[in-house]
């Protein structure tokens, strides 16, 4: 079965239904990680598979996935409902599938975790993002750019957008190395 069977979506127009459609377009990234969350209601499974994939993103943005940062992400898989050794399995796939799928997935994934959620799930995800990239101590360059670009894909309004970026002020790298010495 498709994963946009199994979200109840329907091909592209024009497109043939006896044909497959590509690997990216059914983001097989979410689809392996659902796969192994069959205990769970499907709906939240997709959900949580997609949260686990678009924090592996920020956590990826500088091209490496450090242990603290994948212990964030498992920290923000207990709080939305998944026992620990979930929470490491989930994690762990999201961040193979991001290192091997990553580029148009990640916008293919984050794309269908806003269509699949809530404007208070959107907005708690882009800050559990923020939570991942600075798990290391700062946020990069790169990872503020990848910040960005999650919020703009999950619609989280601008100003809600800002105020997540406020409560993480100090740790963007760049600030930190403008620092008053004193």
């Amino acid at each position: 079965m498709s994963f946009m069977r199994f979200l109840g979506g329907h091909p592209a127009a024009g497109a043939s239904v006896s044909q497959p459609l590509p690997i990216d377009n059914e983001t097989e990234a979410v689809r392996r990680i659902v796969a192994r969350l069959e205990s769970l209601p499907p709906e939240k499974a997709r959900l949580l598979a997609g949260m686990a994939y678009v924090l592996a993103r920020a956590a990826n943005a500088d091209m490496e996935i450090t242990d603290v940062e994948m212990q964030a992400i498992e920290s923000v898989l207990v709080e939305s409902g998944l026992d620990q050794s979930q929470a490491v399995l989930v994690a762990e796939m999201a961040k193979l599938q991001e290192r091997t799928a990553g580029g148009t997935s990640d916008y293919l994934v984050t794309r269908e975790f806003r269509e699949d959620s809530s404007p208070d799930q959107r907005l708690m995800l882009l800050r559990a993002c923020f939570q991942v990239a600075a798990a290391d101590g700062a946020i990069g360059a790169m990872e503020s750019a990848t910040l960005d670009e999650i919020a703009s894909e999950l619609d989280v309004e601008r100003e809600q957008a800002t105020a997540v970026r406020a409560q993480f002020a100090d740790m963007f790298s760049a600030r930190l190395n403008f620092r008053p010495k004193g």
